[in-house]
């Protein structure tokens, strides 16, 4: 199967089939250029052909790296059968999700709403004026056992609508109707937030109720990372040190951290993580590798290193950090999206297999470890070690049951088994040895791997996914003292700013692409950013100021914020819509009241309105973060499980943000030793500012009670302020990090 996607480029033998999804940029798009069907992308033309046709609309949605799309298309969309009644009797429309995330979302509410589940791929038939009447999501060419294939289903659907379309889009019409009512999100005039510590003792509590005690998690199988899960508990924790309750939740988030980064989720050969694990022990992985994942971990891992001093956390947010750099990072300062799950494997044949890029079998790691190790136990070798270390077995160590389709058989998924020290006592060999033998072990599989037929890669640059992996470097850089990884948070924010924001319009955009050359390339006309890629964005921005202090971010984040009000703010019901509320195309308003693999959009806005607040002195944007979450107080108030990014927002409110000022020259080192104090403790509840002296700043024209502040005896101060009520100023760094301390230990 040839697909002019990604990194595989344009097919060299000629194509039975050409569709007009050739003319596409999205990855997903081009991986269906050439099946046998009839093709449009979402937009006017497919419209106006169902409308003149008076044809239904069959929409397919999925993204490139989806397992379950590409064995659609190859069972469906390549059968010329199906393909033929699908071009003769529908108006096919493909959308790539990540593309349009608001289409994708409302149709997926339908099907949820419908069907008792969702997932992609996603199959809804429409009405000619978009209205949803039948939808699932993957479907069998034929009928398999008591599921109906997509032969008999489109059958069922042409019948239906020649012989009974009155009662088709009546039933359609009903359930949007009432999904109208059920999405609905909104705050009565004058409404208040509910109370912070409830709503966070609360979702503790769900969380502590949901975990899964042995490995961490929160579900026994399949285990996905829910990095919105580790942050609210670390929150949690700094707001209730001294409980029972406060340790809890740090030692759940900490236990979790460490069992996923020992785990076969977490690629130990190449960095990064993998999707989720199928298992509850996090051994065997969905081999897919998501920008948002990356973004969201490197974030939780260095903040345990914060919390908890732990070496390793750190090491595996630099490790995350180190696999996008290296292969999901295009020369333009953009990230890439993701990399496939499948691949084709080293030994040939044309049948990509899940994972067979990660995978080792025993006797692989036999041949390239053969390295006798000297003064070990019965003279091992290298080999003998990994295999240990890693739980490595000749048979293969996947459990049957966590591969249904006989893909990974014989096949080992490294795991660490052992501490370094037991494998180092087990071998008769010092500690420091094992890391040094363990590390030239996995650089050597790493060499051998780049030789390996490399998976998909979706080369599709998203605004969103960007800012989040902005705040990823911002973070880890800040606390680390990095200045590689700090300059490229700045890349990242100068790449966001030249491709991805309409400067005349005034607009982010949602995506853009690289091109056959490697350009990065924009299609004609192109989608314009939703409230996510705002949302993110703005977080990632002022990650940037609080790590590089270069108020050119902080501006910029002030301006997103303004027309993010503009485009997406619901003025009667508080909150924000998903996607432009003018579009109508989009059938329902959506308000995302969920943080899951990516934190919702709302949620970031109620912290980044907080944080805007206090760095531009706009009490309006405290007064809209307040409305929010009213808004969302039914939800917060039940389910606080649900949104717990919300949570970490509310409680940001209530403790109220506390104001760290640094009088000093930007590069001076009294300068950042203080810095350096700050950013060595978790801080959830702080803005940090940076005065030069220069009273026409940015933040001196905004905050005039900054003007009074200067250095003491010539040498960089701290102070640290609520409201910008101040303590005693302070320039040794040491006593700043106690004072920070306390203040923290006081938010109680």
């Amino acid at each position: 199967m040839s697909m002019a996607s990604g990194d595989e480029g344009p097919s060299s033998s000629p194509h039975k089939h050409t569709n007009r999804l050739a003319n596409e940029r999205s990855p997903y798009l081009l991986q269906h250029a050439h099946n046998p069907v009839d093709w449009y992308p979402w937009g006017k033309e497919a419209f106006e052909k169902a409308k003149s046709e008076d044809k239904p609309i069959f929409l397919s949605v999925g993204y490139s790296t989806c397992h379950w799309c590409h064995v659609m298309e190859r069972e469906s969309f390549e059968d010329e059968e199906i393909g033929k009644i699908l071009s003769d009797n529908f108006v096919c429309i493909k959308l790539d999700r990540e593309e349009r995330p608001d289409v994708d979302k409302v149709y997926m509410t339908f099907v949820q709403a419908t069907s008792g589940g969702g997932g992609w791929p996603m199959s809804v038939w429409l009405t000619p004026d978009l209205r949803p009447f039948i939808g699932g999501t993957y479907f069998p060419p034929r009928d398999h056992g008591r599921r109906p294939g997509l032969k008999t289903v489109l059958t069922r659907i042409m019948e239906q609508w020649q012989n009974n379309r009155p009662a088709l889009e009546s039933n359609g019409e009903r359930i949007l109707e009432a999904l109208k009512k059920g999405t609905a999100v909104s705050a009565n005039q004058g409404e208040s937030p509910p109370l912070a510590p409830d709503v966070a003792n609360r979702c503790f509590q769900q969380l502590a109720h949901s975990y899964e005690e042995e490995y961490g998690g929160f579900r026994d199988a399949p285990k996905f990372p829910t990095p919105v899960n580790l942050m609210f508990l670390m929150s949690y924790w700094c707001v209730n040190r001294s409980t029972s309750e406060g340790m809890e939740a740090l030692q759940m988030t900490l236990h979790t951290l460490r069992m996923m980064a020992l785990g076969g989720i977490h690629d130990h050969v190449a960095q990064g993580f993998h999707r989720y694990s199928t298992d509850s022990s996090w051994h065997v992985p969905h081999f897919e590798k998501m920008l948002y994942d990356q973004a969201q971990l490197a974030v939780a891992y260095i903040t345990a290193s914060q919390v908890s001093g732990e070496q390793l956390f750190a090491d595996v947010a630099k490790d995350i950090l180190l696999y996008v750099s290296r292969d999901l990072s295009d020369k333009s300062g953009g990230f890439y999206s993701a990399e496939d799950a499948d691949s084709v494997p080293a030994s040939g044949g044309p049948e990509k297999r899940e994972g067979a890029f990660c995978v080792w079998t025993a006797s692989e790691v036999r041949e390239l470890l053969p390295d006798v190790v000297e003064g070990s136990t019965g003279s091992a070798i290298l080999a003998d070690i990994f295999i240990h270390h890693y739980g490595v077995k000749m048979q293969g160590n996947v459990n049957p049951e966590q591969d249904p389709h006989g893909e990974l058989q014989g096949q080992n998924v490294l795991i660490v088994r052992y501490s370094v020290e037991l494998t180092a006592a087990h071998f008769g060999i010092t500690v420091e040895k094992v890391d040094e033998l363990l590390a030239a072990a996995r650089a050597r599989l790493a060499e051998v791997r780049k030789s390996r037929p490399r998976p998909h890669l979706d080369s599709k640059m998203l605004a969103s996914w960007n800012g989040l992996m902005l705040s990823a470097y911002a973070h880890v850089g800040a606390v680390l003292g990095d200045k590689d990884l700090l300059e490229r948070a700045v890349q990242a924010g100068n790449f966001i700013k030249k491709h991805l924001w309409d400067a005349e319009q005034k607009i982010i955009l949602r995506s853009c692409y690289r091109g056959d050359d490697m350009e990065v390339q924009q299609i004609y006309p192109p989608i314009s950013g939703f409230l996510d890629d705002y949302a993110f964005v703005i977080c990632g921005l002022l990650d940037l100021y609080e790590a590089t202090l270069q108020t050119e971010w902080l501006q910029w984040a002030e301006e997103l914020q303004l027309r993010q009000d503009e485009l997406f703010l619901d003025d009667q019901g508080g909150g924000y819509f998903c996607s432009d509320p003018s579009d109508h195309t989009v059938l329902l308003q959506l308000k995302e009241d969920q943080d899951g693999a990516e934190p919702s959009a709302n949620s970031v806005s109620a912290s980044n309105l907080l944080r805007l607040s206090h760095y531009t002195g706009r009490q309006e944007w405290l007064q809209k973060s307040q409305r929010l979450l009213a808004a969302f107080s039914d939800r917060l108030t039940k389910v606080p499980i649900a949104l717990p990014e919300m949570v970490r927002a509310l409680m940001a409110q209530h403790y109220t943000l506390k104001q760290i000022v640094i009088c000093g020259q930007k590069d001076a080192p009294d300068t950042a030793s203080l810095l350096a104090a700050v950013n060595s403790l978790y801080l959830p509840h702080k803005v940090l500012m940076l005065i030069d002296g220069d009273a026409d700043s940015f933040l001196c024209q905004r905050l005039p009670a900054l003007s009074s502040m200067t250095q003491q005896g010539g040498v960089a101060t701290a102070y640290v302020c609520q409201d910008f009520t101040c303590s005693l100023p302070v320039t040794d760094p040491q006593e700043l990090r106690c004072a920070l301390h306390r203040l923290h230990s006081s938010d109680l």
